[in-house]
């Protein structure tokens, strides 16, 4: 018979027991008994606990099932405590990474409401930081989240209570011979050994990491003061978590050992479950033998096999240059996406724009879903800086932002790699007659929330200042639950925070183009915001940004500032809604859209003006009929009103 968590702690306090009788174990290697484990989380047949497996956005957990006695009852001081464990990350795409694990102490074995990607199923985006968590824990992160202040992809953090990590730096170990640092791939795949010890006396927590192949260093990677008795509880579950984001990598912890109040027992690492073998290793090896076989026994045959090998490959044929090395992100082959998009058959077409054609395709190996653009680039030096742009995109990293996965290039075609959205772009739900569905308001509303929290990020947020240049319904994608994420980057530029973006050529499309683009050709965050207040009046009017069907042709923005002079500001409302909305969130919706399209440049908020506007930290001003004189302000930002 197994005993509940809280009746075991319940006979222990019953009976006068010490906590340190129960307080070490050490698992060569896990049975399904011996954990508490949920979301993706599984026990393999060999024995690794797998925290995650291959697929999109889920989290898994996995705590030693009893809680252990973390404090003395007598002064309510935090006992030392060690442990050992062995990981490994692999994930899909050798050079691609999701989000890392966390060793963590938790007083619950569950986290209801924690959210996947960044936040590694541990919290959300409300109770992040929260000193009510009461949470320990040592990430080992292979996304660089500038929300959180990462250092980089590839690093170890001490977390308490949120994740923004105390005390971080990247994944190395200590080379005693050489007194330096020797740096580590957290995502190589290969199994690594980790320690973590709290020394109650000196109030410290040390972290050390190396290779398994390595004894433990005699230098830890952090080491920091920090006094955990107002963060751990009398009793805490030990444990892992882990998620997953767009791309897909399966979290190992191979063996694991605790030790409260003295060192954890070393693991037996020759009898530790073996990882799965990679699948391109086996593929490797699989034809490094017919080859052989062919040459031996069947020489002619071999010979015209590589001959039709070679006429094969001419088909697929690419040219990977030198200077494409430097950017560091994930190539595909052409043959891949070829295979993946069916021939980029006419079937798979998703939409035409001015910039490429879009496919659906599914990769062979992984069978993960993607949308494929081609777009022609007939200019070698162009190719070049468009290819380093890329680069930059495939860092960014938000919830609202389509995932860049990588790219190929064949002779003068370039080919974008995105993660596949199954509800396709806004624009259909807008205007596709043939929709079933109509679009809630509550719907329309976490889509304007969700395009301004990626622009955020975009213009403040993120290492750089990324300016989108092409905000409109048909670039705003939709997943699977319905929330909007800003995509196709084929316009976007970068430029360092406090510089001057040097972007002179207007691009863009008619009805969301700012009125001083048109006469500057610079485009700025600012004109970003006029696109965004076009797209919102869309959203909210079910209206194209050009009314063609008015004689003459009229603006969108037009037409609802006269609705607002007009007093009947409600009426501009999408009629498929039915009447069923708040008319205190539509008026603000729209009076922010109307903010964000003023023509006049300094009138507009910034767009984290735009998300204190719509979380309702920021008072919205008095909006004057004719659209003049408005300054929106807020304690960290204050803009004078620029002459028209």
């Amino acid at each position: 018979m197994v005993l509940k968590p809280s009746l075991l702690l319940m006979i222990w306090l019953l009976t006068g027991i010490t906590a340190t009788k129960y307080d070490d174990f050490t698992y060569n290697g896990f049975n399904r008994t011996e954990l508490y484990i949920d979301g993706v989380a599984e026990i393999t047949p060999n024995g690794l606990l797998r925290l995650t497996n291959t697929t999109k956005s889920k989290q898994g957990h996995a705590f030693h099932k009893v809680p252990l006695r973390f404090k003395n009852t007598s002064d309510g001081n935090v006992y030392s405590f060690s442990t050992c464990f062995v990981f490994a990350i692999r994930p899909e795409h050798p050079d691609v990474s999701g989000h890392g694990l966390a060793f963590v102490l938790s007083p619950n074995e569950g986290f209801p409401g924690a959210m996947t990607n960044q936040y590694l199923g541990l919290f959300n985006s409300s109770n992040n930081g929260n000193s009510t968590n009461h949470v320990l824990a040592v990430e080992l992160d292979t996304i660089s989240n500038m929300e959180f202040g990462d250092i980089d992809d590839n690093h170890v953090g001490i977390d308490v209570n949120g994740l923004r990590s105390i005390n971080a730096a990247p994944a190395s170990y200590f080379i005693g011979k050489t007194g330096k640092f020797e740096n580590l791939t957290l995502i190589s795949g290969e199994p690594m050994q980790v320690w973590v010890d709290y020394s109650n006396q000196e109030k410290r927590l040390n972290v050390t990491i190396s290779p398994i192949s390595v004894p433990k260093p005699s230098r830890p990677l952090l080491s920091s003061l920090v006094n955990l008795s107002s963060v751990i509880l009398d009793t805490m579950y030990v444990g892992f978590s882990s998620s997953t984001g767009s791309i897909l990598t399966s979290h190992y912890v191979l063996g694991w050992s605790f030790k409260m109040n003295g060192q954890a027992a070393a693991l037996n690492l020759s009898s530790l479950p073996s990882l799965p073998s990679e699948k391109h290793r086996r593929k490797l090896t699989s034809l490094i033998i017919w080859v052989a076989l062919g040459v031996v026994v069947f020489i002619a045959i071999t010979a015209s096999c590589i001959a039709y090998i070679i006429r094969r490959k001419a088909r697929y044929a690419e040219v990977l240059e030198e200077w494409e090395l430097e950017h560091r992100t994930h190539r595909f082959s052409y043959k891949e996406l070829f295979k993946a998009t069916k021939g980029f058959r006419e079937e798979n077409l998703l939409g035409v724009g001015g910039f490429g054609r879009v496919y659906k395709g599914k990769l062979p190996t992984s069978k993960t879903e993607i949308a494929v653009k081609r777009i022609s680039h007939d200019s070698k030096q162009g190719m070049r800086e468009f290819v380093g742009e890329i680069a930059s995109n495939s860092q960014l990293r938000h919830r609202n932002l389509v995932q860049l996965l990588g790219y190929s290039r064949r002779k003068g075609e370039l080919i974008l790699v995105y993660e596949f959205m199954s509800n396709g772009s806004l624009d259909k739900f807008l205007y596709d007659a043939n929709k079933p569905t109509t679009l809630s308001w509550s719907q329309r509303l976490k889509i304007i929330r969700g395009v301004a929290s990626g622009l955020l990020y975009l213009h403040e947020e993120w290492e750089q200042i990324v300016v989108h240049r092409d905000i409109k319904a048909s670039n705003v994608l939709l997943d699977g639950e319905m929330n909007g994420k800003l995509g196709d980057f084929g316009l976007s530029r970068l430029h360092d925070h406090g510089s001057d973006p040097q972007i002179t050529h207007v691009v863009g499309t008619f009805g969301y183009i700012a009125p001083e683009l048109t006469k500057t050709g610079r485009a700025t965050t600012s004109t970003d915001v006029f696109a965004f207040g076009v797209f919102t009046l869309e959203v909210v009017c079910g209206r194209r940004p050009i009314m063609q069907q008015e004689s003459p042709d009229l603006h969108l923005v037009d037409w609802v500032w006269g609705s607002w002079r007009n007093g009947v500001i409600l009426e501009v409302i999408d009629a498929r809604l039915g009447g069923d909305y708040d008319v205190g969130e539509v008026e603000l919706i729209l009076k922010i859209g109307l903010l964000c399209s003023n023509p006049v440049r300094a009138a507009r908020p910034t767009m984290r003006q735009v998300m204190q506007l719509l979380d309702g930290d920021l008072s919205l001003p008095e909006i004057p009929k004719d659209g003049r004189g408005i300054t929106v302000s807020s304690p960290d930002h204050a803009e004078a009103l620029e002459e028209s």
